[in-house]
């Protein structure tokens, strides 16, 4: 599975890639990510939405 070294919350253009254009979580089919770092990845993003850096839904 592929691997990310490191999610960063402030990364946001690599958490960009992992939203649709709706700005939802892509899931692990799509991603081709492992389960620990699909979870690392919702978290960042979660957390991004929350400080501003990511809208929540998108048109």
């Amino acid at each position: 599975m592929n691997q990310i070294q490191h999610i960063d919350y402030k990364d946001v253009e690599l958490l960009k890639k992992h939203l649709n254009p709706h700005a939802r979580i892509l899931s692990r089919r799509k991603t081709g990510l492992s389960a620990k770092s699909q979870r690392e990845l919702a978290l960042a993003i979660k957390r991004a939405r929350f400080l501003g850096l990511l809208p929540f839904v998108s048109r």
